[in-house]
């Protein structure tokens, strides 16, 4: 098991080859968190496959009512990348026990045959990820394929038992990395085909694009080198102490936040000087753009306003 700091340059690398890629590698990956709070014989059944691949959401738009040997679900919930190719689905409800009481938010594991996908998933990037809805419809559960991500692991490995917001925001931290880095390769490799042609028209123009993109290059490095010393200080400290402190928490949130900001500054920095054709949908620095814009909006990467 790769220790976070390392996975991190996995998701980071995948990203940079590509955005789709990268995203669902490392949203195929955080699904593993799961199999620590399933018991062992069901994490062996559903994660073992080399094939194994998890989609779901985190959201508790379902509902569960107790049955015999397990729950009875029904639910519909958005944004379930890897739908279309997922081996195990997972995702949170509302247990209804008919008594009125405050509902208890549980996870389960849906198979392949309980889901429907509903094909909306209509972004203008990470169009690869097939990040659809799903949806169950009275669907049956035994109670050994439900779990709740705030129980005592069953696994010793550090990583089960790292919170999952600061998991989930330094892995689409480093997603942002790895799409900012392929945006200002391939805007590099963009000015060079356009040098000659530029040069004839404006001359400087190509020699002062590629200045720009090697000051944005130089910040993102900056930025890139204070995100992974800040999760590995973090990482060490919660190691050693078998928990992570609310004060690391928020600094890791904070850094994860301040890269995705910076990552799509970059891009914007460099976008408007590389004329119409990057405008084109089918051109790849414009994918890649949308791409960065898309893993910047997810909301635990962006920052929440003050109150006035």
């Amino acid at each position: 098991m790769l220790p976070l700091p390392e996975a991190l340059r996995v998701f980071a690398e995948a990203s940079e080859i590509d955005g789709s890629f990268g995203w669902l590698v490392t949203i195929g990956s955080g699904g593993g968190f799961f199999s620590a709070a399933l018991p062992p014989e069901q994490a062996r059944e559903l994660f073992g496959p080399a094939n194994a691949v998890v989609a779901g959401s985190g959201h508790p738009n379902g509902v569960a009512v107790p049955v015999e040997g397990g729950y009875r679900v029904s639910g519909q919930w958005k944004y379930c990348s890897g739908s279309t190719f997922a081996s195990l689905y997972t995702a949170n409800c509302r247990i209804d026990r008919g008594d009125g009481a405050e509902p208890e938010i549980r996870s389960f594991a849906f198979l392949p045959e309980q889901v429907r996908v509903i094909r909306d998933w209509n972004s203008f990037g990470l169009k690869g990820t097939d990040s659809h809805s799903m949806a169950v419809d009275e669907a049956f559960v035994p109670s050994e394929r439900t779990f709740s991500i705030m129980s005592p692991p069953n696994y010793d490995d550090p990583i089960f038992r790292y919170p999952f917001l600061p998991f989930a925001q330094t892995s689409f931290a480093a997603v942002c990395l790895g799409i900012c880095r392929h945006f200002l390769a391939e805007a590099r490799s963009f000015v060079a085909s356009k040098r000659a042609e530029w040069d004839t028209a404006k001359p400087g123009r190509a020699e002062g694009t590629e200045r720009a993109i090697s000051e944005q290059e130089a910040k993102l490095e900056t930025d890139a080198v204070h995100f992974y010393e800040t999760v590995e200080r973090t990482w060490d400290a919660f190691v050693a102490a078998g928990e992570m402190s609310e004060v690391d928490q928020a600094e890791v949130g904070q850094v994860c936040q301040a890269l995705s900001r910076s990552a799509l500054a970059h891009a914007h920095t460099i976008f408007p000087l590389l004329g119409m054709a990057v405008l084109m949908e089918d051109h790849p620095i414009n994918r890649i753009w949308r791409d960065l814009h898309t893993v910047t909006q997810h909301a635990v990467l962006v920052a929440k306003p003050e109150p006035a």
